[in-house]
């Protein structure tokens, strides 16, 4: 009789997206498995995606000094034996979840089987069909040792309460508050600034924007561009993630591209408009539990290599503006209408 699973280990160190992507996954988990505890290996600075969920913890790697390289690894499972699984999912199934699956082979070790062939066949012009979702791909490791989960019927928390800090921030705005993360990893993914400009110009008229971005370089351009209009505050670099997800949980809505952002709004039960560039959502990294009608996309009459590639990292000299055909209004109709 195989014995019964009370604590599971689920590895994913990054990137944001992804490991957002996680979070309703492992939610729906510990709702249907109560009684099972989940302690999840990722990156200290995701900690905060995980506060919400019951009998779930987090286990920090340290993948810069203590956890670096193979030594690093093995140090990290003399750790992680120390508090006793009874099952190990490698949501990530990269060379140092690989290493890890060889150290502690002596513990059930199931792997998210990452679909690569098909999306090979996705931005080769093969098939142009939906592939499997992200979050199917994480709930279809969890099932090959019997935690079946169903992603069907969701529940999200409640919107925090303000803390003083970010009323401040929002200095008395009265309108409904929606968010714009204009940035992504890739500018073949972003929809260009000079427009984005004139959508948030617009969608002032109606909300109060909140800005969101990351480091030096984003902090200084949301920075310039809030302070061009009245109902627009940047938020970058003026929160830790604690607080930003505090006033991203009372958001009427995000309007992001293909990144970490719109994953997290969804995971906290916020509507998310997402604009593609040179991505698809066929690819299976559509933000959590939304409708496809919130996809804004790029004419592929237009544009018929798209999706070029599934990170958005390779396209096409010709391509890399191929976001910048989709309309101000069509971008500002769709937003009034979700």
């Amino acid at each position: 009789m195989p014995k019964p699973i009370k604590h599971i280990l689920v590895i994913r160190f990054s990137s944001m997206g992804d490991v957002a992507m996680m979070v309703p996954v492992v939610k729906a988990l510990t709702e249907q498995y109560n009684q099972v505890k989940v302690t999840i290996l990722t990156r200290e600075f995701f900690t905060p995606f995980f506060r919400d969920l019951p009998n779930v913890s987090v286990f920090a790697a340290d993948l810069k000094a203590k956890h670096k390289g193979i030594s690093g690894l093995y140090r990290l499972s003399k750790e992680l034996k120390e508090i006793r699984v009874d099952a190990i999912f490698d949501l990530h199934n990269v060379l140092r979840t690989n290493v890890l699956k060889k150290i502690l082979f002596k513990t059930p070790f199931k792997q998210i089987n990452k679909g690569r062939k098909e999306k090979r066949e996705l931005i080769n012009g093969q098939r142009f069909v939906q592939l499997k979702t992200t979050h199917q791909r994480y709930a279809d490791v969890f099932a090959e040792l019997g935690l079946v989960v169903n992603l069907s019927n969701p529940t999200f928390p409640k919107p925090k309460l303000l803390s003083e800090k970010i009323r401040r921030l929002l200095n008395g705005h009265k309108k409904t508050i929606i968010g714009i993360a204009p940035f992504a990893q890739y500018k073949s993914k972003m929809y260009p600034l000079d427009k984005m400009q004139e959508v948030i110009k617009k969608l002032s008229s109606y909300y109060t924007i909140i800005l969101f971005g990351g480091g030096q370089e984003e902090i200084r351009q949301l920075s310039k561009l809030a302070s061009k209009f009245d109902d627009v505050i940047s938020v970058a670099g003026k929160m830790t993630l604690n607080e930003e997800l505090d006033l991203i949980s009372n958001l009427k809505l995000m309007l992001a591209m293909d990144s970490g952002n719109g994953h997290i709004a969804a995971f906290l039960g916020k509507k998310v408009i997402t604009i593609w560039g040179v991505t698809h959502p066929f690819s299976g990294f559509s933000p959590f539990n939304q409708s496809k009608e919130n996809n804004i996309l790029v004419n592929r009459k237009n544009y018929p290599k798209i999706p070029t590639s599934i990170y958005g990292n390779k396209f096409p000299k010709t391509y890399e503006n191929a976001s910048s055909s989709i309309t101000i209004n069509e971008i500002v109709e769709k937003v009034l209408k979700v």
